[in-house]
């Protein structure tokens, strides 16, 4: 035991906010005992939750106020358009496109950096000033409007730059949770946790709402002051892995998690120096340290550090995550999934609003509905996918299905708004059910392929390939969107669905080798059936 109290301890990097609530909590509630690990794996399911659901809401505001800046000829309105977007409908809906494609491709683009880095650096830092500097993206958004700004340049511009910031999240959030929890069950808890994407659109609509008809500049502002907050808040108390606070990762080896319990009662068996009742200790000195506490996680770290070496793990190379098998599949996928995703996203409200002639703000709140749908198709994607074990087949399933929902859509909508919702919620069910699966649970399933060889250190990289692939289809969705929308609504449907094929195709052969599995697992069950019944009978 002197071996383990005479080791240099490691200090790991423990949030302000969590030392603070550890010191008030034994302050004010001694006799208190929480177990630790559930509290800490609520409070990173519910920040990250927070903060990606904010980095959505801070997307969506641009296409609630699409019909402010520039009204169709066909919707009659008082309103004068803002420069430069008070062209023609086709110019004005080119340039409207391209403020879309150049978040969007930045956003693509920088991913595959975002991911690389994100593998290198603290997360905590990673995610808080990603938050910050996208809040600040969307604030100078907004201050267009109240500084009279027309460029095009300036917008562009504006863009790319948030664009870029916001690609820290995705890789971000999608890392930590995959560090706290395991591969149980990492369907429906991914379903539930993604979504946050729908709700923060949901909240983003709802917010660009109550502004863009009065002042829209408030639409992009007030999003952006909610992203530097909560950013702060991550910065506080976000936990980025289990072992920052002396706990176990939830998918290392049995001998590891034996070689724990071993040392933590170990740990736990260290003499504490304030154990004595005639110590003077001040109670600035524990205030500010908590130093028995830090000191037994300093320990329990080091010595797990030592036994999995999980931290010294090179992180992977790009090329060697592509190697991955399902990598390149679904990568292609979600390219073509996610440009009618994101398309239906930037553009829906303006839809709604020239194709029903309804307001701006009525239109930004009847788009929430797709979220809606894609709340339940997220979670319904994670269910099928943990019961089957066939994330392929479930993506195909919904994809199959997604092609004829959005032709009934486009063509039966119209009857009435009542029907228009309803068959709207359909359709984010089956678009957005696939989406969300591929993004959380496969990446993160792929991330952790036994192909790696326990190596933990490809999350973030394969994370960052799968999603950045399919940021490039969702920047290439609302352009092809805006300029083909000048020929009719009806030719953006029919490219949608094209994709959504695609889509499908592009996963059969995943699809192939799933079925081959689950063939060969109900053999083999056959098998062993019957050799236990020959076995039973003989002892017998």
């Amino acid at each position: 035991m002197a071996e383990i109290t005479k080791m240099t301890l490691v200090v790991r990097d423990i949030p302000l906010g969590v030392r603070f609530l550890r010191v008030l909590s034994k302050k004010c509630c001694p006799l208190l005992h929480f177990n630790r690990e559930v509290c800490y794996r609520s409070s990173v399911l519910l920040l990250t939750y927070i903060s990606y659901m904010c980095y959505h809401l801070s997307r969506k505001p641009i296409s609630v106020v699409k019909p402010v800046l520039h009204h169709s000829s066909d919707h009659n309105s008082t309103m004068s358009d803002w420069a430069p977007f008070d062209g023609s409908d086709a110019d004005a809906a080119t340039l409207l496109g391209t403020l879309d494609s150049a978040f969007l491709f930045a956003y693509a683009f920088a991913m595959f950096a975002s991911g690389f880095v994100a593998e290198r650096v603290n997360l905590r830092y990673f995610l808080s000033l990603g938050m910050l500097f996208s809040g600040v993206a969307s604030y100078l958004f907004g201050i267009a409007r109240s500084y009279d700004i027309h460029s095009m340049t300036y917008f562009i511009v504006v863009q790319i730059f948030g664009g870029i910031c916001q690609t820290t999240g995705w890789p971000g959030v999608v890392t930590v949770v995959g560090k706290w929890f395991g591969k149980g069950k990492r369907g429906l808890i991914f379903g539930i946790w993604n979504s946050h994407t729908s709700i923060g659109n949901i909240l983003g609509s709802l917010i660009a709402s109550k502004y863009v008809e009065t002042d829209w500049s408030n639409c992009f502002i007030v999003p952006g002051l909610i992203m530097g907050f909560v950013g702060f808040i991550l910065y506080l108390f976000l936990v980025v892995n289990p072992m920052d606070v002396g706990l176990q990762t939830p998918d290392a080896p049995e001998n590891n998690k034996r070689n724990y319990r071993r040392l933590e009662d170990q740990v736990a068996n260290v003499e504490s120096p304030y154990e004595d009742n005639n110590s003077d200790v001040d109670d600035t000195e524990i205030l500010i340290g908590d130093q028995e506490v830090q000191r037994r996680v300093n320990e329990r770290s080091y010595l797990l550090r030592n036994q999995s070496n999980s931290e010294e793990e090179a992180a992977i190379g790009f090329v060697d995550a592509c190697k991955i098998p399902g990598v390149i599949e679904f990568s292609l996928s979600l390219f073509f999934s996610k440009l009618v995703s994101y398309t239906f996203l930037y553009w829906l409200p303006l839809y709604l609003a020239n194709s029903k002639n309804i307001t701006a703000k009525d239109s930004a709140e009847m788009s929430t509905l797709f979220d809606v749908g894609g709340i339940v198709g997220a979670i319904a994607a994670g269910l099928i996918s943990d019961y089957s074990g066939m994330s392929a087949s479930t993506c195909v399933g919904m994809l199959m299905m997604a092609a004829p929902m959005m032709f009934i859509y486009q063509h039966f909508a119209s009857i009435s708004m009542n029907i228009n919702m309803f068959l709207l919620i359909l359709v984010g069910i089956l678009v957005n059910g696939p989406y969300a699966l591929i993004t959380t649970a496969v990446s993160a399933e792929l991330g952790t392929h036994s192909s790696l060889r326990g190596n933990s250190k490809a999350l973030a990289t394969v994370t960052a390939i799968i999603d950045g692939t399919g940021s490039i289809g969702a920047g290439v969705g609302p352009f092809l969107a805006g300029l083909v929308y000048s020929y009719g609504w009806n030719n953006v449907f029919y490219m949608l669905i094209a994709s959504d094929i695609i889509a499908l195709v592009l996963l059969l052969r995943l699809v192939k080798q799933e079925i081959s599995k689950y063939k060969q697992h109900r053999r083999e069950n056959r098998i062993g059936t019957v050799q236990g019944i020959f076995a039973k009978f003989y002892d017998n």
